[in-house]
């Protein structure tokens, strides 16, 4: 290696397993962390960590300076991005290579041109990649949108230019919802990415997600390594993966390949990125390309045997792939569920932060469980809302669903409400069994029990520091979960959220947004978050299912609607306020019938 020290700009589970991966090749691993992280598992795992101080992520994982500093102090070499914050940053890319470190990922062009969602398309045309019709310039506002919209048809999707994981996305079904759509995707997009730029495409309601795995290295090699299926989304964004991806033809496979590696080359890229396309029966049209490590990597590694991570590190130091030919066969399947602090009521998945006071999972053959957490550790609400990634490995598909259907009903997190049940809804739907998804039928078609709870906040907040202990070990942290008497009790007996709730079924219903509603009038806020809009004023009247306010909680966006119909008779948050869960937002007086 041409680096001995590799600073991972990132938290949770990824930065973990980027340091774990470290440790194996022999490097020292830097951690880095803002203040509520102090005592995170991906600090407590690496050889070193590096306070940047602060709690939100502009003002820690997403400070270029702090973080390039951070890697010069510690004496690190190289830096690992992970992926989400910083690592589809140009220029980060750029401010590491400038201060003489090496960037684990691909050269800051590359980021720049395929970042930019327009310029992507450009390249991808010009490298003979099937396209979604789109406009080729960033859209400056409603009126432009509504022409693409008469001459295109609907639905159709707002995206953001720069960015992706589904933030600063919106799905438009008629002309009458642009202005709005357009409003919230411009701001998430700006909150998440820095930048409000948006364009638009055609939106395919019917079709399949589909990614491919490619790496280049400096040597001239670029290989497509494989698919994967990523159609179960809420929200535009990912809770079950698979790899392959199934029922589809050799050909198509192998078309989709050679277009990434098309695509690479077209970019002089190098290390490991994804393609993702939309596939309609025999067809596939190019969606983006992430410059990155995906989340959803372990199936790839599962199925072909392969470290990406420890490919990463190897091609930035300058050493050759170690699998130079295209399109390896997979051996067996593997899918992969994203566990997340969510209250699924209902479909909502309202993010729900707090402590975790219990983790255990099965012990079986094929399962493998990537995680950022251990019971005692809390969720914060000031990041993602991932708890780890639970992927089960078989030799068919059928053993594979049933496998994770299994480790699901044994799976044990307490203390927060997680994905858990609608993953459990998922594998046990019929439609899933024979591939007649999309990346629409989670929210169209799976129902969701509506009475999954998130634990009280008494028990909560019985909860403190000195319910936890740490010591240090040859020099490292870790953390040890203390549960009094009354909580070990409690905890003891708890059932795990698939086994409380097991929802599936096929009604046509679609989920929107929390409504805020209480006796009397009162609009609440449903979890912990930061308000980004306030639709109303002190006077308005206003419907039942309005949405009153917007509120961003775990870097998701949840609109808050009415429960009742009536006059507005106090607002009593504004834009930039951080309210807790339960906080009253709103006073309405009921229509009288």
């Amino acid at each position: 290696m041409s680096f001995t020290k590799v600073l991972v700009a990132n938290r949770g589970e990824i930065a973990a397993r980027v340091l774990r991966t470290c440790r194996e090749l022999g490097l020292t691993g830097v951690a880095v962390h803002s203040d509520p992280d102090a005592g995170a598992l991906h600090v407590r795992v690496a050889d070193e960590a590096f306070p940047l101080g602060g709690t939100a992520p502009g003002e820690s994982y997403l400070d270029i300076g702090k973080v390039v500093r951070a890697a010069l102090d510690t004496g690190a070499g190289a830096v690992h991005p992970g992926y989400g914050f910083l690592a589809e940053n140009a220029s980060f890319a750029r401010a590491v290579e400038e201060a003489g470190l090496v960037f684990i990922g691909p050269p800051a062009g590359a980021i720049e041109v395929m970042g930019e969602k327009v310029a992507a398309r450009q390249v991808a045309a010009r490298a003979d990649v099937p396209l979604i019709p789109g406009t080729t310039e960033p859209v400056t506002g409603p009126d432009e949108i509504r022409a693409f919209g008469a001459e295109h048809g609907y639905p159709l999707v707002i995206k953001a230019s720069y960015g992706g994981g589904g933030r600063g996305m919106r799905t438009v079904a008629g002309p009458d919802e642009i202005a709005q759509a357009l409003e919230a995707a411009g701001r998430e997009a700006a909150a998440a990415f820095g930048h409000a730029d948006v364009y638009v495409e055609r939106y395919l309601a019917g079709a399949r997600h589909v990614e491919v795995q490619l790496f280049a290295d400096r040597h001239g090699n670029a290989v497509w390594l494989g698919d994967r299926d990523c159609s179960v989304q809420r929200r535009h964004q990912k809770l079950v993966e698979e790899s392959p991806a199934p029922g589809l033809s050799q050909e198509l496979r192998t078309a989709m390949g050679e277009a990434a590696v098309r695509l690479a080359r077209a970019v002089d890229y190098v290390g490991a990125g994804t393609v993702e396309y939309l596939v309609e029966g025999d067809r596939f049209f190019f969606l983006e390309m992430n410059t990155r490590i995906q989340v959803e990597h372990p199936v790839t590694e599962a199925v072909l045997g392969l470290d990406l991570i420890a490919e990463q590190l190897r091609v930035a130091a300058g050493e050759p792939l170690s699998v130079t030919v295209s399109g390896p066969a997979p051996r067996g399947h593997a899918i992969e569920c994203r566990v997340n602090a969510e209250n699924t009521a209902g479909g909502l998945f309202v993010p729900a932060p707090g402590r975790i006071t219990a983790l255990s999972v099965p012990n079986r053959p094929g399962v493998r469980f990537d995680t950022g957490y251990e019971a005692g550790d809390e969720v914060q609400p000031y990041y993602d809302s991932m708890i780890g990634k639970l992927l089960a490995w078989a030799p068919d598909r059928d053993t594979a669903i049933r496998r994770l259907r299994a480790v699901l009903d044994d799976f044990v997190v307490g203390g927060v409400p997680t994905t858990v049940p609608a993953a459990a809804a998922v594998l046990d739907h019929p439609d899933f069994a024979a591939v007649a998804i999309s990346t629409r039928w989670l929210e169209e078609t799976v129902e969701f029990p509506a009475d999954e709870t998130a634990p009280a906040p008494e028990a909560e907040a019985e909860e403190d520091e000195s319910a936890r202990d740490e010591v240090w070990v040859a020099g490292r942290r870790y953390v040890i979960p203390f549960f009094g008497a009354e909580q070990a009790s409690s905890t003891a007996v708890a059932e795990p959220a698939a086994r409380r709730t097991k929802g599936s079924g096929g009604g046509g219903r679609k989920s929107g947004g929390r409504r805020g509603g209480a006796a009397g009038g009162s609009v609440t806020s449903p979890m912990q978050g930061t308000v980004v809009a306030v639709n109303i004023e002190d006077g308005q009247t206003v419907t039942d299912g309005q949405v009153l306010f917007v509120v961003e909680a775990m870097k998701m966006e949840n609109p808050v609607r009415a429960a009742v119909g009536g006059v507005v008779t106090s607002v009593k948050a504004a834009a930039g306020d951080v309210v807790p869960a339960g906080a009253v937002l709103a006073v309405i007086e009921p229509a009288t019938p």
